[in-house]
């Protein structure tokens, strides 16, 4: 199963891709997206990072993706203008006729770290760990690899308990 992992951010969006086979996970690529920030013309950030990001799935055709939820902050433009680049993460998989899988921050953490309140540098020490030798483009691409990881252990549980409900029924 190749799944793709999505850091929503209007002016970096991250990604990371990664094969799941049972156990084992492999890193195939990862990247950042990125918008003019210097523009103000929103529409134009937003075609931006639809474009490339649509280009990321044309080029290593995931089966299944997931994004990070995004929280309210204290600034409320900022938080709505995330919230239009979160509707890009949603949308591009869509198009492609993919389910997408949506986790909050702090569970990326405890799935991949173990603790749901882990620091930036412990998420991207651990992704190392579960991906030996993996060159990272930078600290978005690092969480969109996280939620990758995430979403994979999530997808393999819910079948795992799918399973065993069919075999109780069966």
């Amino acid at each position: 199963m190749r799944v793709i992992g999505i850091d929503p951010g209007l002016r970096n969006l991250g990604w990371g891709v990664i094969d799941v086979a049972g156990a084992r996970i492999a890193h195939v690529a990862n990247g950042i997206c990125h918008s003019d920030g210097a523009t103000d013309d929103l529409a134009r950030r937003l075609c931006s990072l639809h474009a490339q990001l649509t280009e990321v799935f044309r080029q290593h055709s995931p089966e299944t993706a997931a994004v990070e939820h995004t929280f309210v902050n204290k600034d409320a433009v900022a938080t709505l203008k995330l919230g239009q680049a979160r509707g890009i993460a949603l949308l591009v998989p869509a198009q492609f006729g993919l389910e997408v899988g949506e986790y909050a921050p702090n569970a990326v953490k405890k799935t991949v770290v173990g603790v749901g309140h882990a620091a930036k540098q412990q998420v991207d020490h651990m992704v190392r760990l579960h991906l030996p030798g993996v060159s990272i483009a930078g600290p978005d691409a690092a969480d969109a690899l996280a939620i990758a990881i995430c979403h994979a252990h999530h997808s393999q549980s819910a079948g795992r308990l799918q399973a065993a409900l069919q075999r109780a029924a069966g």
